[in-house]
């Protein structure tokens, strides 16, 4: 009986999966063109998954083991299930491997329903919590089914009563798991991620490599949208990366903003664009919902606005704007989803479509069109913190070794502190460098980041011009938005250039011994990592190997490193300034507080302004810069302590 059953079964499970795989397909191809490489993408495909993504899921141990077991022993028992029982090719040796794969998948099944046992609030709920179950099932009735073929029972074992059973439960199984991944349902994510990894937004992800700068927009082209309105504003491999989410939370668990109570929560807003892709409301999200905001009061479609000023749609405006783009979500993400660019896309709009940037933001991006910084400061202040310095300008030089880039803290008094410092450090090292003065500009970031792409495209543009003047050999700057913007944006624009962040300079400098340092007196430090020297550009080591230098043993924070907590300053969001239950910088400060560290070491202005906006008591904040000025020995100090190497010999008359 179920030599006749179980084939019926497989295959017709096999052809409406087949059917469901090409509506979704179709469906994720309302989306806008994107160059992808076809055939390149699917032979990469495995390596992708078994490599760049496992580095990810490799994070969490116990989840890492249950996966391998229950997704690798599930392609084996498919595999060999179709074979076996499919095509009737009943070999004892395949129905052993498909025995071995069905216990592999059932010892992972185990550990799946452990962990939903009682599961943390990051988890989504609803269908997700029957998965356990149909895993269980799915290798319990293949692994009984498959006995008879290896000859352990008889072939008519059970009779009709046990094929009945057996029968409803493979159709169980098999349609949890075959049709899921198509039509809908906790294994969607199993198809929808292969062909994301294939077709992947960021290809240059993979393979050991780095890719976070902002697609830059083609504003000469007047038919490509500005900014994404709708979901099928977004380019079709975008949507299929949305449609690749296993709800797994661990965004949730690492957003800034919603441990602040802000109303974002960005594993609900990337299923917040399927829902709106296939079209309904989000009354039947299993998961936490935005902070402050009930399910089911907000709907959408693939040709309905995202975002609506007059009333409810499928996203209200403050949950884009509560954003920090910390990038915490991407780079917590076993299914390396962009939630960052989905949000910059639909800023993008707001901005540029709607002139819907919220509280603070206009009057910014106005006062970077006027006077080419965001606080609207007389632009030829620029060089007033360093009137007494004598820095040599570019355009006086016209070629240096290294041109500083000042940034926009320079019109800060608290920042001009720690460009006081770097200014010290580089002429202690001897270095050649120049600063660009009054030819220096905005870099453009916190405009990119609200959403004008038209500013910053202007100033990065003009910025550009202004550098291909003169010659120089590497860019560093104390500022890792600009170091950021600069490195991994400008490219688009023509701007391709060598670009370092003052720890990695600093770095460079004590491992050639080219600074003169002495002991720091700093009793117990903490060091908090900026988002876009870290997760943005990968640097961690240099900002640790500078303050060991001097000295100083740091107390890491429980979060830091890649998992480190924004300071709240990023992407806009001070200006922004979405209210929550709590400011992301006081939740910083605990992280810091229970080190009990007495002096916190930054490398950011953004993160030395949020950090010190904490109301006291609180532990001191200063620059790595700072740090290393302050024991730097100057020369005079080292001629003074060196022995005479000849005594002299007084001479009688």
């Amino acid at each position: 009986m179920l030599n006749t059953i179980l084939p019926i079964l497989l295959f017709a499970a096999l052809a409406l999966a087949v059917i469901g795989a090409a509506k979704r397909f179709f469906m994720w191809r309302r989306g806008r063109p994107a160059k992808v490489d076809w055939i390149g993408g699917l032979l990469k495909m495995p390596r992708r998954y078994l490599v760049d993504l496992h580095h990810v899921v490799e994070r969490d141990k116990y989840m890492s083991k249950t996966h391998v077991a229950t997704a690798g022993g599930f392609v084996l028992a498919a595999v060999l299930a179709i074979l076996v029982h499919g095509f009737g090719l009943h070999n004892r040796i395949l129905g052993f491997a498909l025995l071995a794969a069905t216990v592999l998948m059932f010892t992972g099944a185990l550990f799946v329903a452990k962990r939903r046992l009682n599961p943390p609030s990051r988890l989504s709920k609803g269908p997700w919590m029957r998965l356990p179950k149909s895993l269980l099932m799915f290798a319990a009735s293949f692994f009984i089914t498959t006995l008879p073929v290896a000859g352990i029972l008889p072939a008519d074992f059970g009779g009709w009563v046990l094929a009945a059973i057996l029968a409803v439960g493979v159709a169980w199984g098999v349609s949890e798991l075959f049709l899921g991944m198509t039509w809908g349902g906790p294994m969607k994510h199993a198809f929808a991620g292969a062909l994301h990894l294939a077709w992947h937004r960021r290809a240059e992800r993979f393979g050991g490599g780095r890719s976070t700068g902002l697609k830059a927009l083609d504003l000469d082209d007047r038919k490509t949208p500005l900014g994404v309105e709708k979901p099928t504003d977004f380019t079709w491999n975008q949507l299929l990366g949305f449609d690749a989410c296993v709800q797994c939370g661990k965004c949730e668990a690492m957003c800034p903003a919603f441990a602040a109570g802000q109303p974002l929560n960005p594993k609900k807003l990337i299923q917040d664009m399927v829902i709106g892709l296939a079209g309904g409301n989000d009354a039947k999200f299993a998961g936490s919902p935005y902070p402050g905001k009930p399910l089911g009061e907000h709907s959408g479609g693939p040709h309905q606005p995202i975002v609506s000023l007059q009333g409810k749609a499928l996203v209200d405006a403050d949950t884009l704007w509560s954003c920090t783009t910390c990038r915490a979500c991407v780079e917590e993400c076993p299914m390396m989803i962009e939630h960052v660019d989905a949000i910059v896309d639909m800023r993008r709009h707001l901005t540029l479509e709607k002139g819907a940037t919220p509280n603070k933001g206009a009057e910014v991006l106005d006062n970077l069109i006027a006077t080419d910084n965001p606080g609207g400061f007389n632009p030829g202040g620029r060089l007033n913190w360093a009137a007494d310095l004598n820095l040599p300008l570019l355009a006086d030089k016209q070629e240096t070794d290294v041109l500083f880039w000042v940034g926009d803290g320079a019109f800060d008094m608290r920042n001009q502190r720690t460009l006081r410092a770097f200014v010290k450090i580089l002429k202690a090292a001897d270095i050649d460098f120049a600063v660009l003065g009054l030819e220096e500009r905005d870099s453009g970031d916190v405009a990119r980041r609200l959403g004008d792409e038209a500013t910053f495209q202007h100033l990065a543009k003009r910025n550009v011009a202004t550098l291909a003047k003169y010659r120089f050999k590497r860019i560093v700057s104390c500022d890792p938005h600009s170091f950021h913007v600069l490195k991994n944006e400008y490219g688009a624009l023509g701007g391709n250039y060598q670009v370092l962040h003052h720890s990695t300079f600093i770095d460079e400098l004590v491992r050639k011994g080219a600074l003169n340092l002495g002991q720091s007196k700093a009793a117990s430090v903490t060091y908090h990592d900026p988002c876009y020297l870290g997760r943005y550009n990968g640097e961690y080591e240099a900002p640790r190997a500078v303050l060991k230098a001097i000295g100083i043993e740091v107390k890491e924070m429980e979060r830091s490193g890649f998992r480190s907590r924004c300071c709240g300053g990023g992407g806009g969001a001070p200006i922004t300034d979405i209210p929550g239950k709590q400011r992301i910088p006081d939740m910083r400060m605990v992280d810091i507080k229970e080190t009990g560290a007495e002096l916190v070491a930054v490398g950011c202005p953004q993160c030395t302004a949020m950090l010190e906006g904490v109301v006291a008591p609180r532990p001191e904040i200063k620059d790595i810069a700072e740090l290393v000025a302050e024991v730097l020995i100057e020369a005079t100090e080292v001629a003074a302590k060196r022995p005479n190497s000849k005594r002299e010999v007084a001479e009688v008359q």
